[in-house]
């Protein structure tokens, strides 16, 4: 219930039909975010000083002098009577504009928004139409809107929302001088929006970055010396009375002293200010060459509610032009979250805020960035968007996609350039002169790719469109590399003569891949190998087929090419009674076909899978899942291919046999490669048979 009725003396109106249907549709509705009002009346306050702002531009006195000239926002709490009151000393309301502007709603989509709220229930779609004030009766049962225009007297605004609202002259508040003040009588169960910590992280939340402050008469407790009582003072004569007699003469010139003063004590005393909620400012709306790294360091630490010492590794600052504009600042944070590739597919998670002409409308817009640069946070502050969207109409709107397109392509510029500037990643040799700010950016894209390098092996899987700028960020360790990092730039460089294809080679850990047999002739004739021991790896180069003409080689399968050798033909055909033969045995065992190696040096054989099927590595990924289905994955298990060394002692002796004859050691072989084949294939690395 109202805690008063309207004024009897008061002029009474009817509210139109629409704001009757509106305002029944927000009190007698449940909506869980009520904390949207405080959002809406800081907004309208922010408008009300834009338009005084305005118009002195052309006529300094509208402004008026002292207090009033102040362009600020007050937010003011009555507890005992339950009163939460806004003021702005922004151009204020005549009692024309009181009417007009409270009472109707003089805007052509006020159906469509309300048959909207109706159907969905939409709090976040206030203020689109131009009803933001109406939220107010999320929280209060009586309204008092009292306000002063420069051209007109103080009036008073009142509703009860019963369908009716009255308006008076005035005659008993205190003098605004110009502007607004919205007192809301608050509704018993809205009694939390009297916490003034609840109020400053709504402010901060939805209206930091409004360009005026805004300011809370905040309580503040402080130590007061006051007089002390007098039975105090007498219990301190009685202590001191009972010291000792050796210390009386020391003390009695002390004794003195002390009596000229005046005894105090000092107690808690809560004293009330005007605190500043709103005093990190909006940077993004500065020139870029005029904001320290220290500012951004700061903005970021705000942004992020992270107040740790580290800088951001990276930020990226710009405008946006043409048919969308909007101004961005995107920052890489120093390490990444714990949860950050937890159910990555399942999670809507964003770190980017949006905000629309410095008003904050969500943090829950994942469209604006992919998933794969969720790690990334910042925020996008656009004119062009309709003030206070909701998530549903956001998808739908036309300006999304642009935007979207313009994030992805400055965040991986951002990365780049991160890339660029670390001595360590140049491209060839060169003197690095040494500075300290060439030792602070040393090793930094080293440090982003361990923190955030799956990000950006999820995002050339994922996005087909970017997937080059996103290769060129990709980083590893090679057979050439020793230890350090590298980038497919760097690899093609280094590239032999002649080569024309990248080689690759996947597993669980670099030390096994080093050892691996298949790396045998091809460390030989000096070709470098990339390692990737990532399981997402596997993944990822089913969709990284080539990079700069560059076709990707994995080396443990079949179709290996290190260029024509003269003796091939005739090696194959020497060799050719033992292959047959040996496919013939092997048949039953799921082996495809016997093939001259010519990756192997030192070993016997090994099985290798075919060019298009998994590979041995990744089908040991699928196995170990917890859900994996054999039966459905045997589709792209490869085909297996067993490929033996001509130049081993073991391969040459056991041709001659096959050649002298084969039936004689069909039965004690075939035992033998049995076992030989299972465990190369199943339980020895890659399918090395040792």
């Amino acid at each position: 219930m109202s805690r008063r009725n309207l004024r009897a003396d008061a002029e009474k109106f009817e509210f139109q039909a629409e704001v009757s249907r509106l305002m029944d549709i927000i009190i007698n509705s449940l909506y869980s975010n009520k904390d949207i009002f405080l959002r809406e009346l800081i907004s309208n306050a922010s408008d009300a000083l834009d338009k005084i702002r305005f118009l002195a531009l052309t006529d300094k006195e509208v402004l008026g002098e002292g207090d009033n000239a102040k362009l600020e926002i007050q937010i003011k709490l009555d507890k005992e009577k339950k009163i939460l009151s806004i003021r702005d000393r922004g151009i204020g309301m005549t009692k024309e504009d009181l009417i007009k502007n409270l009472g109707t709603i003089a805007k052509s989509g006020t159906s469509a928004f309300v048959e909207k709220m109706q159907s969905s229930g939409d709090l976040n779609l206030i203020g689109q139409f131009g009803v933001g004030f109406y939220s107010v009766y999320l929280v209060a049962d009586y309204v008092e809107v009292i306000s002063k225009h420069n051209d007109d007297k103080q009036y008073v605004w009142e509703s009860k929302a019963d369908g009716a609202f009255a308006i008076s002259e005035d005659t008993w508040n205190e003098p605004l001088g110009r502007g607004t003040e919205i007192r809301l009588h608050l509704r018993d169960e809205a009694q939390e929006y009297l916490d003034e910590f609840k109020l400053k992280d709504l402010v901060k939340k939805y209206s930091e970055f409004i360009n005026f402050p805004i300011y809370l008469w905040a309580s503040k407790e402080v130590d007061v010396e006051v007089p002390a009582d007098d039975d105090e003072s007498s219990d301190d004569e009685e202590e001191k009375s009972d010291s000792s007699s050796s210390e009386e003469e020391e003390v009695d010139a002390d004794k003195d002293e002390e009596e000229k003063k005046p005894k105090t004590k000092t107690i808690k005393e809560t004293t009330y200010e005007w605190e500043l909620l709103n005093d990190m400012k909006a940077i993004w709306l500065r020139n870029p060459k005029e904001v320290t790294d220290e500012e951004y360091t700061k903005f970021y630490h705000s942004l992020a509610k992270d107040f740790g010492e580290e800088k951001p590794m990276a930020w990226s600052h710009f405008t946006a032009e043409g048919d969308v504009e909007f101004k961005a600042v995107l920052f890489v944070p120093p390490k990444a979250p714990h949860d950050l590739y937890e159910s990555y597919y399942n999670s809507n998670k964003s770190n980017l805020k949006l905000y629309v002409r410095r008003v904050f409308i969500s943090d829950e817009f994942d469209e604006l960035l992919p998933k794969y640069l969720s790690f990334l946070k910042g925020l996008v502050d656009s004119d062009t968007l309709p003030l206070n969207v909701s998530r549903e109409m956001l998808q739908q709107h036309s300006s999304l996609k642009t935007i979207k397109k313009k994030l992805i392509r400055k965040a991986l510029d951002m990365i780049r350039k991160l890339a660029e500037e670390d001595p360590d990643e140049a491209t060839e040799k060169k003197d690095v002169e040494e500075s300290k700010e060439n030792d602070e950016k040393k090793g930094q894209y080293t440090k982003f790719w361990n923190e955030f390098g799956k990000s950006i092996k999820l995002g050339i899987i994922e996005d087909a469109t970017n997937r080059n700028r996103l290769a060129k960020l990709l980083r590893f360790e090679t057979s050439k590399s020793d230890g350090k990092l590298t980038s497919l730039d760097q690899y093609i460089s280094r590239m032999k003569s002649g080569q024309k294809d990248i080689f690759y080679i996947t597993g669980s850990s670099k030390e096994q891949l080093e050892k691996s047999p298949f790396l045998e002739r091809l460390t030989k004739k000096n070709f470098e190998v990339i390692f990737f021991t990532d399981p997402v790896d596997e993944y990822l180069m089913q969709y990284l087929m080539d990079y700069e003409d560059k076709k990707f080689q994995n080396v443990s399968k079949e179709g290996l090419k290190l260029g024509k050798e003269p003796k091939d033909k005739e090696l194959k055909e020497s060799f050719k009674e033992l292959t047959k033969w040996w496919k013939g045995v092997l048949a039953v065992e799921n082996v495809d076909d016997v093939k001259i190696s010519n990756r192997l040096a030192d070993t016997p054989c090994v099985v290798v899978t075919s060019k298009y099927g998994w590979s041995a590595n990744m089908e040991r990924i699928m196995q170990s899942q917890t859900l994996s289905d054999a039966s459905k994955q045997a589709y792209m298990k490869g085909k297996r291919v067993l490929e033996i060394n001509p130049r081993h002692p073991i391969i040459k002796e056991l041709r001659e046999r096959v050649v002298k004859d084969a039936e004689v050691i069909l039965f004690p072989l075939c035992i033998t490669l049995f076992v030989l084949i299972a465990l190369c294939y199943h339980d020895l690395p890659y399918g090395v048979v040792a």
